[in-house]
């Protein structure tokens, strides 16, 4: 890339995009990022039900710089992108999922009927994320919990401080998290689960990276993306981009050149 390309990132949920700090700082020379710092969090966007007014946040944030742009979304943030191309082509040149699989047409019945009997919480990570802790003393005892918790168990080391850095806000009583874990549980009770049905009007040169390990991709499955979407394995879990950062923006600037070029597809992962 003889020139940095405009990429558009979005964050997953509960882990505002600052706190990618180290893989952005791999994908520096080759890319001009931008990014929304905490998606779901502007009222004149709400959180409701398959994310329209999330994916119209997302819209309206690109088309206020310089288009078209490489989008690539972590999770909550690759499907947003991804609704976001498929309504808006003209304003994306590539589209990169990070471990955000499309949900195949016979799990997104399954998913609409939790949802409607109201047990999406049990399904999706909602429940716990309800119950989370939300305030620490101070930088180094909130650093010392979360490196004691099973999510973040797999974290490189920086990234558990840049989560802690970005990702709570200093108060009268010392440090709170700046994702509000309320919005958190409504974007996971609210998933969408039409999203296959965008695939055939996809117009824009899309990939997936997933984890090897990822619980949310054994959940939901590659049947709708293979043959659509340009496909690679990585290792790592679900949370890949803060274990492997430089694995993961290695990956990124593979997958752009590819879908920007043309090389031929993989359906390895």
């Amino acid at each position: 890339m003889s020139k940095r390309l405009p990429m558009v990132f979005s964050h997953a949920n509960g882990f505002p995009a600052p706190c990618y700090a180290k893989m952005f700082g791999a994908l520096a020379d080759d890319f001009d990022i931008r990014y929304l710092p905490r998606l779901a969090h502007n009222p004149a966007y709400p959180v409701s039900d398959g994310w329209p007014e999330l994916t119209h946040e997302l819209i309206d944030f690109v088309e206020r710089g310089a288009h078209p742009v490489v989008a690539v979304g972590h999770s909550l943030g690759g499907f947003l992108s991804f609704m976001a191309a498929a309504k808006r082509p003209d304003l994306f040149s590539a589209l990169v999922l990070l471990d955000a699989p499309v949900i195949d047409r016979y799990r997104a019945r399954a998913v609409q009927m939790t949802k409607q009997l109201g047990f999406i919480d049990r399904v999706t990570p909602a429940r716990a994320t309800r119950d989370r802790r939300k305030h620490w003393t101070s930088e180094a005892e909130a650093v010392a919990h979360f490196k004691t918790r099973k999510l973040f168990r797999d974290f490189d080391p920086e990234c558990v401080v840049d989560y802690v850095r970005h990702g709570t806000v200093e108060t009268p009583e010392g440090l709170a998290l700046w994702f509000d874990p309320a919005v958190e549980y409504r974007i996971y009770c609210t998933i969408p689960h039409q999203m296959h049905r965008l695939l055939p009007q996809l117009q824009v040169p899309a990939g997936f990276i997933g984890g090897r390990n990822s619980a949310e991709l054994r959940l939901f499955g590659l049947g709708e993306m293979r043959g659509r979407l340009r496909l690679k394995p990585l290792e790592g879990g679900h949370l890949f981009p803060f274990e492997r950062p430089l694995e993961a923006a290695a990956a990124i600037r593979e997958m752009v050149t590819a879908l920007l070029h043309g090389a031929p597809k993989s359906d390895a992962a």
